[in-house]
């Protein structure tokens, strides 16, 4: 089911899906090309993937959706952890009818994705993970404090860009919750098992240096863990690696996204 509030420009379809307690803004490109739904970052938002679909063209089926309480018209939510996200995208895709895509995560997007494949091998045709999923144990008690720490700093002004849909609308304690999970989940006894089990292809696409709260070298450090990662699974290779940042990378390399793309769709296909 979708709501009534929607609209349409040429073959583009916008609207709200409703999924348990809140209901999500969704676009919906159409058209007969392969369907590809793109996973934002933690508290991003659609328009990130822009640049990405601009680059790939009419020859896809594009999917973009705004999570629980992220951008403008998504709704708020009593539960915003990793298990509803990545049941949103169940609700999304069965909302729109499709059944198999292609999925393309960033940052908390990428383990979201990388969950999603690994758990509906027979409904994806492969997954880009940008800059994100990485099997490594990050956090600690005192990263865990530095979080906490960061976004109770971050509330002042927060609220000021909530009308445009740039910041979630979720309080300090809910987004500090959200990234320690995130922390938990990236864990290589956690994250590893996962990323072992996926039988579809899987590109990354790697920045360079740091991200939100991280310090010196600890961004790049973390990225080594693909190299086991690429070494037990054949499926998952490192699609590229660019110059941009993690914060970035969208914007300034989505060329290289698009690529991987368009790899990932070539090899799932066959």
């Amino acid at each position: 089911m979708t709501s009534n509030n929607t609209s349409t420009t040429g073959t583009t379809w916008t609207g709200l899906v409703p999924v348990d307690d809140t209901a999500l803004a969704v676009t919906d490109t159409g058209g007969s090309g392969l369907p590809v739904v793109y996973l934002n970052g933690q508290f991003a938002t659609q328009s990130y993937w822009r640049r990405v679909i601009a680059a790939l063209g009419p020859d896809y089926r594009h999917i973009t959706y705004d999570e629980r309480a992220r951008g403008r018209k998504s709704g708020l939510s009593a539960d915003y952890s990793f298990e509803a996200a990545v049941r949103d995208v169940d609700a999304v895709l069965a909302a729109r009818g499709v059944d198999r895509a292609l999925v393309v995560g960033w940052s908390y997007g990428a383990v979201v994705a990388a969950h999603w494949a690994d758990r509906n091998p027979d409904r994806t045709v492969g997954a880009v993970l940008v800059d994100g999923a990485f099997p490594y144990d990050w956090l600690d008690e005192a990263m865990e404090q530095r979080i906490r720490k960061l976004f109770r700093r971050m509330n002042w002004f927060m609220p000021l860009l909530r009308p445009t849909g740039l910041t979630p609308r979720m309080n300090p304690v809910q987004m500090a919750e959200s990234n320690i999970e995130l922390g938990r989940l990236s864990r290589e006894s956690e994250l590893g098992p996962v990323l072992d089990g996926i039988t579809v292809p899987v590109r990354y696409v790697v920045a360079s240096g740091t991200s939100l709260g991280s310090k010196g070298d600890e961004q790049e450090r973390i990225r080594t863990s693909l190299d086991g990662v690429t070494a037990r699974n054949p499926n998952i290779r490192i699609g590229a690696k660019v110059a941009s940042n993690h914060g970035a990378i969208l914007k300034k390399d989505f060329g290289a996204v698009a690529d991987a793309v368009r790899e990932v769709a070539a090899t799932g296909q066959h």
